[in-house]
């Protein structure tokens, strides 16, 4: 028994080298010749920090109309504090207006566009607040709560965050700009977060495996069905508000919009399938350790019945997220009094429910895979176990 195990940890032990050196030779060839934009000696456009030295002329004053936002103007003197013109100091005139309205004082730092137009020649305005801090700090918070209240769990859920993060910024991103379509690395690289992350929080077991094969299955049906939604809708990237701006990054690149819709999708869904599927699995799994002798299709309507629950709130997560993230356009296309037939043909619209209906529906039909995969594994492992002891 224990040479057994022995054995069984080693070629897991391999298999997850294996995985790491194969993950960091991709991670390698997806950042490898992707230079970006090109800055030169005279020319570019850089974002740097910089520090307000003093206030010279403050010409703004209180709109009441636009809720007491500040408009006008300010003259400032600045310092800045990183890049190539780290150390020189600048006057800077800041405009404000009712959308773009960053007042500032003496000290404040700032983030700041430099335009470059030729040696040592450049241009500084004000572009935002300086925020790197703050949101460093929150994420900071956020890592600290978690593993408090999560203790051992938590510092793994955590490491699942960050391997979700580095697959989507850099693999997805640049597999994508070289022209890689995006819909089949999404749904690879999707599934391997959920294995991965599943077995980060709890190694190899009956409820992991089944959670994660169900997962694997629910991200299946909901790029099945997106991708049904959108042919049948005519939607694609093309209809989206950033459409424009990706055409222009065509021209330097080999970007592909076709599939980007429907991976937007499997992304955004992504969370609220592993969830349903690890609760299934879960409850599964604690009712095979109380009651070892419940049969197979026990244990499945068992996983259906813990399922039912699940999907009713999980799609209310899904829909209200797509929602919320729309809130300010459905105001302005409530204001407007516009009429259900144009309502109904808008293209935002039809974005938003497509998005909303196939990430629900992958929510949904996770459930009975979860259930019969977990189902099934419970009691193949539960035998083994048997005839092993």
């Amino acid at each position: 028994m224990k040479r057994h195990m022995t054995k069984n940890n080693m070629i897991r032990l391999l298999a997850a080298l294996s995985f790491l050196l194969l993950y960091i030779a991709l991670l390698n060839y997806a950042n490898r010749g992707w230079n970006g934009y090109t800055i030169t000696d005279d020319s570019g456009i850089e974002y740097e920090t910089a520090k307000v030295l003093e206030v010279l002329e403050d010409n703004t004053v209180v709109d009441e109309t636009i809720e007491g936002r500040r408009r006008g103007s300010m003259l400032l003197g600045m310092e800045i504090l990183t890049g190539r013109y780290k150390g020189n100091v600048v006057q800077v005139e800041n405009y404000l207006s009712a959308m773009y309205n960053v007042y500032v004082a003496e000290g404040d730092k700032v983030s700041v566009r430099i335009d470059t137009t030729g040696i040592d020649e450049y241009q500084v305005s004000i572009y935002n607040y300086n925020r790197s801090g703050i949101l460093i700090g929150l994420i900071l918070i956020f890592a600290v709560s978690l593993i408090i209240i999560g203790g051992w769990q938590g510092l793994r859920a955590f490491a699942g965050l960050m391997f979700t993060f580095v697959n989507v910024v850099y693999l997805l991103l640049p597999l994508t700009l070289k022209g890689y379509s995006s819909l089949p690395v999404t749904i690879i690289l999707v599934n391997v977060t959920c294995i991965v992350c599943y077995y980060l929080l709890g190694g190899y077991q009956p409820k992991t495996i089944g959670a994660s094969l169900g997962c694997v299955c629910g991200i299946s049906f909901s790029a099945i069905f997106g991708s049904i939604a959108s042919n049948i809708t005519h939607i694609s990237a093309y209809q989206m508000d950033e459409a424009e701006a990706l055409i222009l990054t065509m021209s330097n690149t080999n970007l592909r919009l076709e599939g980007l819709f429907l991976s937007g999708i499997l992304i955004a869904s992504i969370g609220a399938i592993m969830d349903t599927a690890m609760s299934v699995a879960s409850a599964m799994d604690e009712i095979k350790i109380k009651k070892p002798e419940a049969t197979m299709r026990e244990l499945f309507f068992s996983g259906m019945k813990v399922g039912r629950d699940t999907t009713g709130t999980m799609a209310n997560t899904l829909v209200l997220a797509f929602a919320g993230s729309s809130l300010n356009m459905m105001l302005l296309i409530y204001s407007y009094d516009v009429s259900y037939n144009q309502l109904m043909n808008t293209d935002f619209i039809v974005i938003e429910l497509v998005r909303g209906i196939a990430g629900s529906m992958g929510v949904i039909l996770t459930v009975p895979c979860v259930a019969i995969i977990t189902a099934f594994v419970l009691q193949k492992m539960t035998k083994k176990t048997r005839s092993e002891g």
